[in-house]
Order: C-alpha cells, then structure tokens, then sequence
C-alpha cells in the first residue's frame, strides 16, 4: 500500500501529540522494578510501548518485541534479573541489529544469557536471576539504550553498579533522561566525569503522567518550516523537559519556525530567519537527523551534519535511506566513514512521481511526508510503519489540511 499525499499552502491547526515512547518505555520498566500499583498516565499507544505492555501483562515467557529496538535493550536487561526462563526475540530486522555489548555486559554482571542464533544478535534465552552487580567498562559511543537498560536495573544488584565509559559519550539527554526519571522514582546515582555510580536502592512507587513526544513534534516544525504560511499548536510538551529532542525548539530558529512556550503546550509561527547553510552536531539527538535532512534540501538550505555513529544501526541504515530517497526527490548526498552527511546544493533530476520507500522505518515516513509541501506527486510506501511510535500521524495530518490517497500498490 501506498499514500499519495497533496498539501495545503498555510497550515493553521492543533495537534495532540502522542506520547513520547522513550519516556513511556522507561516508565514501564520502572513501574515493574518499583512494584508500583498505579497507572501511568498518558502513555504511548504506539507499537513500541504496546510490545513492552504485552510483555508485562501477558502470561508467556516467549516475548516478541516485532521492531522495537527500545523494548529489545530495556526487556532483555529486565528479564535478565527476573526469575525465570525467557526468550526475546523481533523481526529479521532486530535479528540484524547487535546487542552482544548489552548481553556481554549482563553477563559479566551474573546473567545467564544464550544465543539463539547468530552469535551477537537476536533471539536470546535468558534464564532470569537475581545479578551481583559490580564494575564494567563500555565504551561511550555505543547506544544509550544499552547504557539506560543496564542503569535502571542497576540498583536491583547486590553490589550495585558503577559504569566507566571510555571516550567520547554519544546521546548524553538519553542517558540523563533515565537518571532523572530514576530519581523520580526514589533512586540517584552519582554521575563524575565518565563514571556513573549506582547504589543498591529500592524504587519507591509513584503516580507517573508521560510527557508528550519532542520527536513527533519535529515533524510538526517541518512542517510549517515548508508551507506558506501560518501556524501549529503542539499540546502536551513541557519548557523543563528532560527530552534531548526538545532541542528540535532551538534549532528550528534557523529554519523559520518560533517557539512560544503557552499553559498547554508551544505554539509555533513562522518567521523570517533563515540561515544560508545549517551545521550541527546531532549526537545528542540523532532521532532528529531525517527531519533537518529533509527540511533543508526542500528549503534549498545546504547542510553539514555529524554525530550520526548510531543511525547505521537504526530500524535501518537511515544514512543510506536519506541518500537513496533524497535523490529521487532531486538531491545528491554525500557521506563519510566518520558520521557526516552533507548536501553541498549538488542537484541531479528529480522522478516525477517519486515513491518514498520506508524500510520498516516509522521516521522516514514522517521525515518525507512534509515534502509534499514542495513537491507534488509524492507518495509514501508502506505508510503504515508510523504506528511504531505515532499511532495517528496521517489522520492529524488530514485535520491540517493534506490529502492522504490510498492506493493499492506497493513497490520491490
């Protein structure tokens, strides 16, 4: 199936963003480690959480996580401390996508874990016991989920848990997001330099309302960067988030897109600021990356980006997707080994009714969607992989105007 999408020239409208999965997955797990009998309120309803909930709820010890990269990292951690025989798994996807630094880690901590397959990747069986804890060194540029899923078990051990991270930290408002989110629920740890120190703690149970999602919210920004005129109505997000993606508010002043922080939400509108070329480093917020790609080369606006270690081993290579994608809307990229990608304006000829294909990738879908702004005859492959954390992602978009076709056809 595929979505061709028309657009509207202003954008005037009012979004009830969803809410944020990454906040929603840890709060579960949370929740499960403070036997906590609450509800958290506002939490995700996306494919994400969904898997998490199911795991949690469900009476199975075979746990099938489908895509979600998040639930891989957090569940394996969690069951690994919880009586029991378990096996995780997910998609062929997931099967690709190396945990062997979490599982070495667990393991090194008193896990009892296996391979399933091949060596390094999932599925795993894990038999589920009480973990010593101790002292182990992991280099700083691996994913922050394996960092986060080792942290928030970290006080369930009977020694504890000190991390040393060696060299340069990728995604630092990740992990700071887990800290400040144990911290709510009764434990803190002691962050010096590249160590983090955590002692043995009981969580204490909270009543929990999640934050609304800074991610989903990016799309909204390019949105109403690319159209017109107008503006947007984001209910929902805080100015004191511990979200890193809030930084999505800072770095579309460049693009012509002002944040006004209001009782419910931000309202944003649009002005005329726009930068002749955008720099940044997005390590510490590489979810962001498709967004900027895509607003700049429809904006004409050159760019250099870096910090992109992690987006190889995203739901896909995101850094080939923008490439291969962009370049059917008309836009030659360029990479490099160290985690830059650039547009220096190089331009080849655009298809004339291009087909954005997703590869099982919720931000690709809504990175490219906004291009319909600029460029006619887009349609979207596979639309329906946005469930992965923005459930109702096309119907907003018809509330603010677009026309969304469905047809029946699907590309590969």
């Amino acid at each position: 199936m595929q979505y061709k999408i028309e657009a509207p020239k202003t954008i005037d409208t009012i979004v009830n963003l969803p809410a944020s999965k990454s906040i929603s997955n840890r709060a579960l797990i949370l929740k499960a480690l403070s036997k906590e009998i609450h509800g958290i309120d506002n939490l995700s309803n996306c494919d994400d959480t969904n898997v998490m909930v199911e795991a949690f709820e469900g009476n199975s010890n075979l746990i099938d996580v489908k895509a979600a990269g998040t639930s891989m990292r957090f569940l394996t951690a969690y069951l690994s401390r919880t009586l029991g025989d378990w096996i995780i798994t997910g998609t062929e996807r997931m099967k690709e996508r190396p945990i062997n630094v979490l599982v070495d880690a667990l393991i090194s901590l008193g896990a009892r874990i296996e391979y399933l397959g091949k060596l390094g990747y999932p599925p795993l069986k894990i038999k589920g016991t009480a973990l010593d804890g101790g002292e182990i060194y992991l280099s700083g540029e691996v994913s922050s989920q394996f960092i986060s899923a080792l942290l928030m078990i970290a006080p369930t051990m009977t020694k504890g848990l000190i991390i040393h991270m060696e060299g340069n930290i990728i995604s630092v408002p990740y992990i700071r997001l887990t800290l400040g989110m144990m911290a709510q629920f009764g434990v803190k740890a002691v962050w010096e330099g590249n160590t983090i120190k955590i002692f043995p703690e009981e969580y204490k149970g909270i009543p929990y309302t999640v934050e609304s999602d800074w991610s989903a919210a990016s799309y909204w920004y390019e949105i109403l960067a690319l159209a017109e005129s107008g503006k947007v109505k984001l209910k929902g997000l805080f100015s004191d988030s511990m979200q890193g993606d809030s930084k999505v508010a800072e770095l579309f002043l460049d693009l012509g897109v002002e944040t006004e922080f209001i009782e419910d939400g931000v309202l944003l509108t649009k002005t005329n600021r726009i930068t002749g070329k955008m720099f940044h480093d997005f390590v510490n917020e590489p979810d962001l990356a498709q967004t900027f790609a895509v607003t700049c080369c429809m904006m004409n606006i050159p760019f250099m980006f870096t910090g992109l270690q992690t987006l190889k081993i995203k739901e896909t290579d995101r850094i080939e997707a923008l490439k291969k994608e962009l370049k059917k809307l008309g836009f030659i990229l360029k990479d490099s080994m160290n985690s830059i990608l650039e547009w220096d304006g190089e331009r080849c000829i655009p298809e004339t009714a291009p087909v954005i294909k997703t590869y099982e990738d919720h931000r690709m879908a809504m990175a490219f969607a906004p291009a319909a702004l600029r460029f006619n005859n887009l349609r979207i492959d596979k639309p329906t992989v946005v469930t992965k954390s923005y459930p109702f992602f096309w119907e907003d978009l018809k509330e603010a105007g677009f026309t969304i076709e469905e047809i029946e056809k699907e590309v590969g």
